[in-house]
């Protein structure tokens, strides 16, 4: 528009189009095309970020950024101060979206009722492992239940993750792990600092897993597909052996012939090949779409055919459908299914495909375009985009690429992920090595070389976008190109770009891959910030400057590099202020992350005057209800909660979880709320009835809905109408009174009526313990909560006989020599040391011991830890000479864990603390019950 006129009649003409229709978004833009597409750009980001992922972005933030280069890392979205990268999180919906996209379901009925069997088993139990051949179903057998799952039981929170090709960024085991913690978190409305660094991260995992889950009212599943295509899964997936949370369940898909030996021994529901009535539906089906007959002869040649286990799995049949569908009428049908009927596998067939691809191009020269771009898509990292191939060979056509896509994708062997074009199975990327890669390495190294000549070129323009970070380094390290891969990370913006995409296991692997230990890591860094700095002139790229310091002092903060994080966060603070202004919301981000830095240093107090600098300029920048208020106001209740001012962290968070409810409501994004709301309104109107069971258990439901909206008055109210309708109804002693006690008991506990508590809890543990057996989830759920009450009420000699209890339950639930029976020794004699009873302590932490080393073997981190707990012990006790044997001992399995994985970890435990945190223990939480369904 010009002067808020339409420039012309036929912008008029689309104006009045849309204006029926409130699904279109209008940008008024006068200027270059260039600008127009980066203001289309943004707008596009935002609507993903805010609306679709739910994540937060200011508008201030936004406007600040202007039109910066390209080479600009984007703004991160923050969850607390962890790093989230869109492109992963729309990675996995694409792929659950592609995944579940077949509309057959080939007999899976059988398969979910067992898979909801799984998920109604009483816990604990292990993870089921889902196992088949190549192309049997598995992807979308879990994506079919995942709907099924998510339509009929909304109060389950299911996190999934497809793993793709391995070596791609979707098989990376920290990145899996941080993308699940992430959505527990955010599910949870938890923000809390968590470690980037990837041995802590996969170490931290199962405790986050035993925080987040006690916080969600209703079952968590965790779905992860073809995890035998993960980097050393069994050693970064080693959190699976772990006893789970009660309301935790854990499904993992394998292929038979990959799977780790140590897991088949879990329970297992294997897919069976297709029937011959599944067969002919699938292949009958592919026909119809094309209006292809075939004759009754034909029929029967294909159900003789589709009868081997390689020839009838699901993947194989539907790409026979396929080219049966693609020959149509107008081809030779029974010649082609003799080609077909030679096919005795899948990989076999896609060459099939591949060659009647090659036989509907016109010349060589198409044929040539059409193998290289398999090629280089199958020698990339995580895929190659139309618009990189077209740079790629200029010489190929957008009308004969558009051609090779559609061809490709509509037979099954290419798919899109993230707007890259991608194998869309392992056969497929199978089929195109064998086919066109039999030479070996030298012809991988030319198409390698090929794209490593093009990103590089992106370099040189200084446009260092996503693409260019991910494909790069990775195709250095794939060359054993060292020396170059040096070079490559010291340019900052690739390495920001990395980071700032939370890719932070990545940057350390290539750093270690050069032989870099992070100090000298560190200072090389440093050393080439100082360089770039001489070349800065101007407002912008100071700020960009400011930026890059930034990105270099968290990253050594994560690195545990706390002394030399410390300068450069310093300098990017110094440049905000003189660039921009001491009250710009970019200057407040430089304090809140120096402030971390202190934190970590326990420097308590210089922290806390910097979190109150940055929470004093946001407030004003953007209002006292803004999510980046929330934000420092969650820092600085983590601090007071370290230095034990509870009253004042709670406070802090109470005032912080506000603002973002109310954000939430404002945005609509995260409709939670709302939903919540809408379901209360539901059980209110079933619960106007009579005294009945059904009815008490939804007014217990109702009480759980109103904790989650922090509305406690009124979840009070619901829960205490819902014990005295059971009481009245069942009877004091029915155990479905001690789930409405526990749940009462629960809410108290979150307002600090400790005493009230306590009661409850009595009451509940003494109905369980007479009414359900020894070995109860349910007895020991009572008995773990209302120890950790004694203990925070100081009453340890209470606790005591609770935590025999729970050593006891989880002897009778596991077995003697269990993991988990340990862990419940462990927590004993903690307990013990902080009374000053170091004898009993020593033989429960002995016994520990033995357990773990006859689990886990000699060198596990948990003999470790134990075997430190015991130094403790024995320095206590005054047997200096055992106590430094068994520091030796523990330091020695320390030293072995880093050097295994690559990080430095800290300890987790002491002889002063539970085996689970402390910190969690003390937090203001609840544990509110479901009623069973």
């Amino acid at each position: 528009k010009e002067d808020g006129r339409v420039s012309s009649v036929a912008v008029q003409q689309l104006m009045e189009q849309i204006s029926y229709t409130n699904k279109a978004k209008v940008i008024d833009h006068i200027g270059g095309v260039k600008e127009g597409a980066y203001e289309i750009y943004n707008c596009v980001e935002k609507i993903i970020k805010q609306d679709i992922l739910g994540c937060e972005m200011t508008e201030l933030e936004s406007k600040d950024l202007g039109n910066k280069e390209e080479f600009a890392a984007p703004e991160e979205v923050v969850f607390g101060d962890v790093l989230w990268d869109a492109h992963d999180e729309q990675e996995q919906m694409e792929a659950f979206q592609q995944a579940s996209n077949s509309a057959y379901e080939l007999g899976f009925e059988k398969y979910f009722e067992r898979l909801n069997d799984l998920v109604a088993a009483p816990a604990p139990i292990p993870p089921l492992l889902v196992s088949g051949g190549p192309g049997s179903g598995k992807s979308l057998l879990l994506s079919k239940w995942i709907q099924l799952q998510q339509k009929h039981s909304p109060n389950t929170l299911i996190l999934y993750h497809f793993v793709g090709r391995p070596m791609s960024t979707s098989s990376e085991s920290a990145l899996i792990i941080k993308r699940l913690t992430l959505k527990l978190m955010q599910h949870s409305w938890l923000v809390s600092p968590l470690t980037l660094d990837p041995a802590k991260l996969l170490e931290e995992f199962p405790r986050w897993l035993e925080k987040l889950s006690a916080r969600h009212q209703g079952s968590i599943i965790i779905i992860i597909d073809s995890i035998d295509q993960i980097q050393q899964a069994e050693k970064h997936m080693k959190w699976l052996i772990d006893p789970l949370p009660v309301n935790v369940r854990v499904i993992v898909s394998v292929n038979v012939e990959t799977c780790p030996q140590a897991w088949r021994l879990w329970p297992t529901l294997h897919l069976d090949p297709l029937n011959p009535k599944d067969v002919k539906s699938l292949i009958s089906a592919e026909c119809d779409s094309a209006n292809v007959k075939l004759t009754k002869e034909q029929e029967k040649k294909l159900e003789r055919h589709c009868r081997s286990a390689t020839t009838c799995n699901a993947l194989y049949v539907t790409l026979l459908g396929k080219t049966i569908a693609r020959v149509g009428n107008t081809g030779n049908m029974d010649e082609t299914l003799q080609q077909c009927f030679q096919c005795q596998d899948t990989v076999s067939l896609y060459r099939l495909v591949l060659r009647s691809i090659q036989e509907s191009l016109q010349s060589d020269k198409e044929k040539g375009f059409l193998r290289e771009i398999l090629c280089v898509i199958g020698v990339s990292h995580n895929g190659v985009s139309e618009s990189e191939l077209m740079e790629l060979y200029p010489e190929l056509s957008s009308a004969l690429l558009a051609s090779l896509v559609h061809s490709l994708h509509k037979m099954c062997l290419l798919t899109y992920g993230c707007g890259l074009l991608k194998f869309q199975h392992l056969q497929a990327w199978e089929m195109v090595r064998l086919e066109y890669m039999e030479e070996g390495e030298n012809v991988i190294s030319v198409y390698r070389q090929k794209l490593v000549e093009y990103f590089t070129m992106q370099l040189s323009r200084d446009q260092v976008t996503w693409r260019s970070a991910d494909e790069l380094p990775w195709l250095f390290q794939q060359q054993g190109d060292k020396q170059k891969l040096h070079k490559c990370l010291l340019n900052l913006f690739v390495s920001q770009n990395l980071y700032k995409r939370g890719h932070f296991a990545e940057l350390l692997s290539y750093w270690q891959l050069v032989g870099k230990d992070k100090s000298s890591m560190a200072a090389e860094y440093f050393d080439s910030l100082k360089e770039y700095e001489k070349s800065c002139e101007g407002e912008e790229s100071m700020i960009c400057l400011a930026d890059l310091y930034e990105t270099l002092g968290r990253f050594l903060k994560d690195l545990g590099l706390l002394s030399q994080a410390v300068a450069p966060l310093q300098r990017s603070l110094e440049i905000r202020e003189t660039a921009l202004d001491p009250d710009h919301p970019r200057v407040a981000q430089s304090l809140h992350q120096l402030a971390g830095v202190y934190v970590q240093w326990k420097k308590f107090g210089n922290a806390e005057q910097l979190y109150k600098q940055a929470l004093e300029i946001s407030e004003n920048a953007y209002g006292a209800e803004h999510p980046r208020v929330a934000r420092e106001l969650d820092a600085l209740a983590t601090l007071y909660q370290k230095q034990n001012k509870y009253e004042q962290a709670e406070q802090l968070r109470k005032k912080s979880f506000k603002i973002r409810q109310k954000a939430a409501r404002r945005k609509g994004s995260l409709c939670g709320f709302a939903l919540l709301r809408q379901r209360a309104l539901q059980l209110e109107e079933l619960t106007l009835g009579k005294d009945t069971p059904d009815n008490a258990r939804t007014l217990n439901e109702l009480g759980v809905l109103y904790y989650l909206q922090n509305n406690l008055e009124t979840a009070e109210l619901f829960l205490k109408r819902s014990l005295e309708m059971r009481e009245r109804v069942l009877g004091c002693e029915h155990p479905d009174c001690a789930q409405s006690l526990n749940n009462l008991a629960a809410l108290y506990n979150e307002k600090r009526h400790y005493d009230k508590a306590e009661e409850l809890y009595e009451r509940a543990l003494d109905i369980r313990r007479r009414a359900l057996a020894p070995d109860h989830p349910s007895l020991a759920y009572t008995v773990k909560h209302l120890a950790v009450l004694y203990k925070k009420m100081g009453k340890l000699d209470k606790a005591v006989p609770l935590y025999e209890l729970a050593v006891e339950i989880r002897q009778k639930s596991f077995g003697p020599k269990h993991p988990s029976v340990a862990t419940a020794l462990v927590n004993l004699a903690v307990l013990y040391c902080q009374m000053k009873k170091q004898v009993e302590a020593l033989p429960l932490y002995e016994r520990a011991l033995k357990i773990y080393e006859d689990s886990f073997g000699q060198m596990h981190p948990r003999v470790g830890e134990t075997l430190k707990n015991l130094a403790v012990l024995s320095y206590e006790r005054g047997d200096f000479e055992k106590a430094a044997e068994l520091y030796k001992r523990a330091m020695e399995i320390k030293e072995a864990e880093t050097l295994l994985i690559g990080g430095k970890a800290t300890s987790r435990h002491s002889s002063s603390g539970d085996t689970f945190s402390l910190k969690s223990a003390l937090s203001p939480n609840i544990f509110l019950e479901h009623g069973q369904r």
